[in-house]
């Protein structure tokens, strides 16, 4: 099989974060702690798969929570416009990871049906399961299946050659990590199956939850996908940024050939 390369794109940070927002179970709960915000490119000779949307300026708004760069703009280093994007795999249906879906008119969406089922049913009663979630972003998943360009997936699936969906849950029920092959070896896209390397190293659930237990199994699983932790990527950990290198802009870093000691220095 040929390898994929793999970029990460980061659109947004937070950085008046504590401890207390990333983990359960923490002593030190009063320490910052940023947030990184990421979708993906994977690329294989004219090949193309977007991980993953990020939100606009006008969820930021909504939400109180700027982006550096809109995530179309973000792309663009990467030669990527919206409307050459086909083929979009979503993790799971927060804001930030498919807030943009609506600028990507020509895309198929590869989702979790549990997923679908989840953001539409009786669970988005309560408003601390809702909070995460924004209506016209789900409704905007609703319209691509009447549009025929959902594609489901129930556990594991494939996307493409060398490209696997796995549902992990936790965090959101249909939440699904991503597995592609890349010259450094199998490398796992966590996205929210854990938000930081520290999730999933030690174990420490990260407080927006569903199914504590599903979290837990999932932090080993996604060790499982990977050739090497080195290669399983945490959603939204600022260390991503100091172990891989700059691809061509500075909010670009590459994945596929495995970490590198120097990047960051």
């Amino acid at each position: 099989m040929t390898p994929w390369e793999v970029y990460a794109v980061k659109y947004a940070e937070r950085n008046s974060r504590t401890r207390r927002d990333s983990f359960l179970f923490d002593d030190n709960h009063d320490q910052p702690h940023d947030m990184d915000y990421f979708v993906w490119v994977l690329r294989r000779g004219d090949e193309l798969i977007l991980v993953d949307t990020g939100y606009d300026h006008e969820e930021a708004d909504r939400r109180g929570r700027p982006v550096l760069k809109d995530p179309r703009e973000a792309l663009l280093p990467l030669g990527i416009s919206p409307d050459k994007v086909t083929t979009i795999i979503v993790t799971h249906l927060h804001y930030d990871h498919a807030g943009g879906l609506k600028h990507f008119p020509n895309a198929t969406i590869h989702l979790q049906a549990a997923e679908m089922a989840y953001a539409t049913g009786p669970c988005m009663c309560h408003p601390v399961l809702k909070a995460p979630f924004t209506g016209e972003h789900v409704c905007e998943a609703v319209l691509r299946l009447y549009s025929g360009r959902v594609t489901f997936h129930e556990g594991d699936g494939e996307v493409a050659e060398g490209v696997t969906v796995h549902r992990i849950g936790g965090h959101s029920k249909g939440l699904q990590a991503v597995r592609v092959l890349t010259s450094a070896g199998w490398l796992c896209l966590a996205s929210d199956a854990a938000h930081y390397y520290e999730n999933f190293l030690s174990e420490k659930p990260f407080p927006i939850v569903v199914d504590l237990q599903e979290m837990l199994n999932g932090f080993r699983r996604i060790r499982t996908l990977a050739s090497d932790d080195r290669l399983v990527i945490p959603g939204h950990d600022p260390l991503v940024r100091k172990r891989f290198p700059v691809f061509g802009a500075d909010h670009i870093l590459r994945l596929d050939q495995g970490p590198s000691e120097e990047a960051g220095k």
